[in-house]
């Protein structure tokens, strides 16, 4: 039986959470806040993630475009438990995750890099 777009999306955000054990949850959100897929701790609101991915993938466009960077990339936030990471998979989402403190960012980078192609042909 076909698995819907959702599930697709949901596998694969499993399987890069699976090439990077460091990456704790992550998240699939359209531009508006709303959630595409999540890949989520059941303690997590999805609801606020996915407000709050939306609202910090915008501010990061700003300023990128006001400070004359060019298009953004990425938005990560470093805090005392780990990192939030946000990049665009297109231009209707964003692909979310919460990844340890002593994760390797070039991995997780990279993972999500090739996640963010793969959910861009799903969203």
């Amino acid at each position: 039986m076909a698995r819907t777009r959702s599930e697709q999306m949901v596998a694969r955000l499993q399987a890069m959470q699976a090439a990077v054990p460091d990456i704790e949850a992550s998240a699939v959100v359209s531009v508006d806040g709303l959630v595409i897929a999540s890949a989520l701790p059941a303690e997590s609101e999805e609801d606020r993630v996915s407000a709050m991915s939306a609202a910090m993938l915008s501010l990061g466009e700003r300023i990128a475009g006001e400070l004359g960077r060019g298009a953004i990339e990425q938005v990560y936030i470093k805090g005392d438990n780990g990192y939030v990471v946000l990049t665009s998979v297109g231009e209707e989402a964003v692909l979310t995750v919460l990844a340890r403190k002593e994760s390797k960012l070039g991995l997780i980078f990279l993972e999500m890099r090739r996640a963010a192609e793969d959910l861009q042909r799903l969203v």
